[in-house]
Protein backbone atom coordinates (compact mmCIF):
# COMPACT_ATOMS: atom_id res chain seq x y z
CA UNK A 1 0.00 0.00 0.00
CA UNK A 2 3.10 2.22 0.46
CA UNK A 3 4.02 2.77 -3.51
CA UNK A 4 0.34 4.32 -3.28
CA UNK A 5 1.52 7.10 -1.42
CA UNK A 6 2.99 8.33 -5.46
CA UNK A 7 -0.59 8.26 -6.41
CA UNK A 8 -1.81 11.24 -4.06
CA UNK A 9 2.04 13.27 -5.21
CA UNK A 10 4.65 12.13 -3.32
CA UNK A 11 6.23 10.31 -6.54
CA UNK A 12 9.66 12.09 -6.35
CA UNK A 13 10.01 11.30 -2.32
CA UNK A 14 13.18 9.12 -2.49
CA UNK A 15 15.05 8.68 0.23
CA UNK A 16 14.15 7.16 3.69
CA UNK A 17 15.23 10.55 5.41
CA UNK A 18 12.16 12.63 3.82
CA UNK A 19 9.86 9.66 3.97
CA UNK A 20 10.76 9.82 8.13
CA UNK A 21 9.96 13.55 8.52
CA UNK A 22 7.36 13.25 6.49
CA UNK A 23 5.20 11.14 8.89
CA UNK A 24 6.66 12.58 12.24
CA UNK A 25 5.28 15.68 10.58
CA UNK A 26 1.64 14.05 9.54
CA UNK A 27 1.61 12.77 12.79
CA UNK A 28 2.45 15.66 14.88
CA UNK A 29 0.16 18.41 12.84
CA UNK A 30 -2.44 15.99 12.33
CA UNK A 31 -5.81 17.62 10.95
CA UNK A 32 -8.21 14.78 12.44
CA UNK A 33 -7.93 11.85 14.79
CA UNK A 34 -9.37 8.81 16.48
CA UNK A 35 -9.16 7.04 19.27
CA UNK A 36 -10.24 3.75 21.01
CA UNK A 37 -9.36 1.82 24.02
CA UNK A 38 -8.40 -1.63 24.07
CA UNK A 39 -8.29 -2.29 27.38
CA UNK A 40 -6.98 -0.22 30.54
CA UNK A 41 -3.81 -0.02 29.43
CA UNK A 42 -3.53 1.07 25.84
CA UNK A 43 -5.57 2.85 23.25
CA UNK A 44 -6.11 1.96 19.51
CA UNK A 45 -5.33 5.55 17.69
CA UNK A 46 -5.45 6.39 14.24
CA UNK A 47 -3.56 9.95 12.87
CA UNK A 48 -4.85 11.54 9.70
CA UNK A 49 -3.07 14.73 8.01
CA UNK A 50 -4.49 16.13 5.00
CA UNK A 51 -2.36 17.58 2.14
CA UNK A 52 -4.79 18.18 -0.53
CA UNK A 53 -8.45 18.22 -1.25
CA UNK A 54 -9.54 14.78 -0.04
CA UNK A 55 -5.98 13.50 0.51
CA UNK A 56 -3.85 12.72 2.89
CA UNK A 57 -1.85 10.37 5.16
CA UNK A 58 -3.32 8.21 7.85
CA UNK A 59 -0.88 6.46 10.57
CA UNK A 60 -2.27 3.78 12.76
CA UNK A 61 -0.53 2.52 16.21
CA UNK A 62 -1.31 2.20 19.83
CA UNK A 63 -0.94 4.62 22.91
CA UNK A 64 0.18 3.67 26.07
CA UNK A 65 -1.53 5.13 29.10
CA UNK A 66 1.95 5.54 31.25
CA UNK A 67 3.64 7.83 28.30
CA UNK A 68 0.73 9.27 26.33
CA UNK A 69 3.38 8.33 23.33
CA UNK A 70 2.41 7.11 19.83
CA UNK A 71 3.60 3.96 18.55
CA UNK A 72 3.20 3.82 14.49
CA UNK A 73 1.92 0.56 13.48
CA UNK A 74 1.43 1.21 9.96
CA UNK A 75 0.63 3.88 7.74
CA UNK A 76 -1.22 4.43 4.29
CA UNK A 77 -2.08 7.06 1.52
CA UNK A 78 -5.68 8.14 1.80
CA UNK A 79 -8.18 9.55 -1.27
CA UNK A 80 -12.01 10.81 -0.06
CA UNK A 81 -14.18 9.97 -2.86
CA UNK A 82 -17.37 11.38 -3.00
CA UNK A 83 -21.30 10.36 -3.99
CA UNK A 84 -22.55 6.70 -3.02
CA UNK A 85 -20.93 3.86 -5.17
CA UNK A 86 -23.19 0.84 -3.49
CA UNK A 87 -26.08 0.08 -0.94
CA UNK A 88 -24.70 -3.72 -0.85
CA UNK A 89 -24.09 -5.73 2.68
CA UNK A 90 -20.81 -5.03 4.00
CA UNK A 91 -18.52 -8.10 5.95
CA UNK A 92 -15.35 -6.58 7.69
CA UNK A 93 -12.42 -8.32 8.70
CA UNK A 94 -9.51 -7.10 10.45
CA UNK A 95 -5.88 -7.61 8.78
CA UNK A 96 -3.13 -9.96 10.22
CA UNK A 97 -0.55 -7.81 10.12
CA UNK A 98 -2.02 -4.19 10.92
CA UNK A 99 -4.59 -2.30 12.95
CA UNK A 100 -6.21 -1.72 9.94
CA UNK A 101 -9.37 -3.51 8.48
CA UNK A 102 -11.29 -5.14 4.68
CA UNK A 103 -14.54 -4.82 3.59
CA UNK A 104 -16.60 -7.58 1.51
CA UNK A 105 -19.42 -6.59 -0.47
CA UNK A 106 -21.16 -7.98 -3.63
CA UNK A 107 -22.91 -5.57 -5.90
CA UNK A 108 -25.49 -6.87 -7.94
CA UNK A 109 -24.05 -4.68 -10.91
CA UNK A 110 -21.09 -6.67 -11.06
CA UNK A 111 -22.01 -9.68 -9.69
CA UNK A 112 -18.81 -10.16 -8.11
CA UNK A 113 -18.01 -9.48 -4.41
CA UNK A 114 -15.72 -6.50 -4.09
CA UNK A 115 -12.84 -6.65 -1.63
CA UNK A 116 -11.70 -2.79 -0.25
CA UNK A 117 -9.68 -1.30 2.37
CA UNK A 118 -11.85 0.19 5.08
CA UNK A 119 -10.51 4.05 5.75
CA UNK A 120 -12.69 4.82 8.46
CA UNK A 121 -12.02 1.48 10.45
CA UNK A 122 -12.42 3.02 13.55
CA UNK A 123 -15.77 4.44 13.01
CA UNK A 124 -16.57 0.97 12.02
CA UNK A 125 -15.08 -0.21 15.72
CA UNK A 126 -17.41 2.54 17.11
CA UNK A 127 -20.75 1.65 15.56
CA UNK A 128 -20.04 -2.33 15.87
CA UNK A 129 -19.35 -1.63 19.73
CA UNK A 130 -22.85 0.89 19.62
CA UNK A 131 -24.92 -1.83 17.75
CA UNK A 132 -25.12 0.63 14.25
CA UNK A 133 -24.25 -1.84 12.09
CA UNK A 134 -27.86 -3.07 11.92
CA UNK A 135 -28.89 0.33 10.24
CA UNK A 136 -30.84 -0.18 6.31
CA UNK A 137 -29.03 2.96 5.50
CA UNK A 138 -25.55 2.02 5.73
CA UNK A 139 -24.03 2.46 2.23
CA UNK A 140 -20.32 2.47 0.69
CA UNK A 141 -18.35 5.43 -1.16
CA UNK A 142 -15.62 4.09 -3.50
CA UNK A 143 -12.40 5.66 -4.10
CA UNK A 144 -9.32 4.84 -6.05
CA UNK A 145 -5.85 5.40 -5.93
CA UNK A 146 -3.51 5.02 -9.66
CA UNK A 147 -0.09 5.36 -10.21
CA UNK A 148 -0.55 6.27 -13.67
CA UNK A 149 -3.78 5.60 -16.52
CA UNK A 150 -4.13 5.68 -20.37
CA UNK A 151 -7.16 7.49 -21.85
CA UNK A 152 -8.50 5.72 -24.74
CA UNK A 153 -11.18 7.03 -26.97
CA UNK A 154 -14.60 6.04 -25.80
CA UNK A 155 -16.98 3.50 -28.56
CA UNK A 156 -19.32 4.69 -30.50
CA UNK A 157 -23.02 4.32 -29.35
CA UNK A 158 -26.29 5.59 -30.49
CA UNK A 159 -29.37 6.19 -28.02
CA UNK A 160 -31.07 3.09 -28.90
CA UNK A 161 -27.80 0.78 -27.74
CA UNK A 162 -27.73 2.76 -24.46
CA UNK A 163 -31.38 1.85 -23.39
CA UNK A 164 -31.20 -1.89 -24.72
CA UNK A 165 -28.07 -1.45 -22.37
CA UNK A 166 -29.72 -0.79 -19.52
CA UNK A 167 -32.73 -2.61 -20.21
CA UNK A 168 -30.13 -5.81 -20.58
CA UNK A 169 -28.66 -4.51 -16.95
CA UNK A 170 -31.95 -4.18 -15.00
CA UNK A 171 -32.90 -7.82 -16.62
CA UNK A 172 -29.18 -9.21 -15.31
CA UNK A 173 -29.35 -7.91 -11.84
CA UNK A 174 -32.75 -9.46 -11.33
CA UNK A 175 -31.70 -12.76 -12.45
CA UNK A 176 -28.75 -12.55 -10.64
CA UNK A 177 -30.79 -12.12 -7.25
CA UNK A 178 -32.84 -14.85 -7.66
CA UNK A 179 -29.76 -17.04 -8.56
CA UNK A 180 -28.64 -15.99 -5.68
CA UNK A 181 -31.98 -17.26 -4.01
CA UNK A 182 -30.95 -20.77 -6.04
CA UNK A 183 -33.81 -20.35 -8.44
CA UNK A 184 -32.97 -22.47 -11.60
CA UNK A 185 -34.51 -21.25 -14.06
CA UNK A 186 -32.28 -18.00 -13.39
CA UNK A 187 -29.38 -20.08 -13.13
CA UNK A 188 -30.15 -21.54 -16.49
CA UNK A 189 -30.69 -18.18 -18.31
CA UNK A 190 -27.06 -16.32 -16.82
CA UNK A 191 -25.18 -19.46 -17.80
CA UNK A 192 -26.66 -19.12 -21.50
CA UNK A 193 -26.44 -15.70 -21.49
CA UNK A 194 -22.59 -16.32 -20.84
CA UNK A 195 -22.45 -18.48 -23.60
CA UNK A 196 -23.89 -16.39 -26.07
CA UNK A 197 -21.63 -13.32 -25.21
CA UNK A 198 -18.84 -15.36 -25.10
CA UNK A 199 -19.56 -16.79 -29.02
CA UNK A 200 -20.11 -13.11 -29.88
CA UNK A 201 -16.80 -11.28 -28.02
CA UNK A 202 -15.23 -15.10 -30.11
CA UNK A 203 -16.16 -13.91 -33.48
CA UNK A 204 -15.30 -10.00 -33.11
CA UNK A 205 -12.37 -10.33 -32.12
CA UNK A 206 -10.81 -11.56 -34.96
CA UNK A 207 -11.46 -8.43 -36.84
CA UNK A 208 -11.88 -5.85 -34.03
CA UNK A 209 -9.72 -4.55 -31.38
CA UNK A 210 -10.47 -5.55 -28.09
CA UNK A 211 -11.19 -2.09 -26.52
CA UNK A 212 -13.57 -1.68 -29.50
CA UNK A 213 -15.78 -4.46 -28.11
CA UNK A 214 -15.18 -3.72 -24.62
CA UNK A 215 -16.72 -0.33 -23.17
CA UNK A 216 -15.66 -0.62 -19.53
CA UNK A 217 -14.00 -3.73 -17.25
CA UNK A 218 -13.73 -3.82 -13.78
CA UNK A 219 -11.59 -6.98 -12.67
CA UNK A 220 -9.28 -7.80 -10.20
CA UNK A 221 -5.03 -7.33 -10.61
CA UNK A 222 -2.38 -8.89 -9.34
CA UNK A 223 -2.09 -10.94 -5.88
CA UNK A 224 -3.67 -7.84 -3.76
CA UNK A 225 -7.13 -8.57 -3.05
CA UNK A 226 -7.96 -5.24 -2.59
CA UNK A 227 -6.41 -4.33 -6.65
CA UNK A 228 -8.15 -3.74 -9.46
CA UNK A 229 -7.83 -3.63 -13.26
CA UNK A 230 -10.55 -0.78 -14.11
CA UNK A 231 -11.76 0.73 -17.58
CA UNK A 232 -14.39 3.38 -17.00
CA UNK A 233 -15.73 6.20 -18.51
CA UNK A 234 -14.86 9.27 -17.77
CA UNK A 235 -18.38 11.11 -16.24
CA UNK A 236 -16.35 14.18 -14.73
CA UNK A 237 -12.81 15.78 -14.50
CA UNK A 238 -11.11 17.94 -11.56
CA UNK A 239 -7.67 18.88 -10.89
CA UNK A 240 -6.46 19.15 -6.54
CA UNK A 241 -2.49 20.17 -6.05
CA UNK A 242 -0.66 18.26 -3.32
CA UNK A 243 0.33 21.40 -1.02
CA UNK A 244 3.52 19.93 0.42
CA UNK A 245 5.16 18.61 -3.04
CA UNK A 246 3.43 21.14 -5.21
CA UNK A 247 2.28 18.27 -7.49
CA UNK A 248 -1.15 18.37 -9.50
CA UNK A 249 -3.37 14.93 -9.81
CA UNK A 250 -6.89 14.07 -11.46
CA UNK A 251 -9.66 13.80 -9.78
CA UNK A 252 -11.79 11.53 -12.42
CA UNK A 253 -15.06 10.25 -11.86
CA UNK A 254 -15.68 7.29 -13.74
CA UNK A 255 -18.29 4.73 -14.41
CA UNK A 256 -17.49 1.17 -14.82
CA UNK A 257 -19.61 -1.74 -15.25
CA UNK A 258 -22.28 0.99 -13.79
CA UNK A 259 -20.23 1.65 -10.64
CA UNK A 260 -19.49 5.04 -9.97
CA UNK A 261 -16.44 6.48 -7.67
CA UNK A 262 -13.65 8.83 -8.08
CA UNK A 263 -10.04 8.29 -9.02
CA UNK A 264 -6.76 9.81 -7.99
CA UNK A 265 -3.96 10.27 -10.30
CA UNK A 266 -0.86 12.24 -10.69
CA UNK A 267 -1.72 14.85 -13.74
CA UNK A 268 2.47 14.03 -15.12
CA UNK A 269 1.49 10.29 -15.26
CA UNK A 270 -1.58 10.23 -17.25
CA UNK A 271 -0.96 9.05 -20.71
CA UNK A 272 -3.62 11.35 -23.14
CA UNK A 273 -6.24 13.88 -22.32
CA UNK A 274 -9.04 13.30 -19.97
CA UNK A 275 -12.08 14.50 -21.04
CA UNK A 276 -15.61 13.72 -20.28
CA UNK A 277 -16.92 10.57 -22.55
CA UNK A 278 -13.47 9.63 -23.45
CA UNK A 279 -12.01 6.40 -21.03
CA UNK A 280 -9.82 5.92 -18.06
CA UNK A 281 -7.06 2.85 -17.97
CA UNK A 282 -5.63 1.99 -15.13
CA UNK A 283 -4.86 -0.48 -12.29
CA UNK A 284 -6.27 1.29 -8.63
CA UNK A 285 -6.03 0.76 -4.80
CA UNK A 286 -9.88 0.49 -4.15
CA UNK A 287 -10.52 2.23 -1.06
CA UNK A 288 -14.07 2.36 0.35
CA UNK A 289 -15.65 4.78 3.21
CA UNK A 290 -18.62 3.15 5.21
CA UNK A 291 -21.58 5.95 5.70
CA UNK A 292 -23.14 5.10 8.84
Amino acid sequence: MHKYLNAIGFHDIASEREWYQILLESEKKFSGYDRIALDEHTDLCELRREYGNGIGISSCGFIDENDEEFRRECYFPYFSGSGVSSYADIAVEQKASSPTYIGVCEDVKLGCSIIFHIQNGMEYIKEATLGGLNKSSISITFSGLALSGKILLPVAKDAGAADKRAKDLRNRMMLMSAAKEGNPDAIESLTLDDIDTYAAVSKRIRGEDIYSIVDTHFMPSGLECDQYAILGEILNIDTIENFLTGKKLYVLTVETNELQFDVCVPVEKVIGEPAVGRRLKAQIWLQGHINF
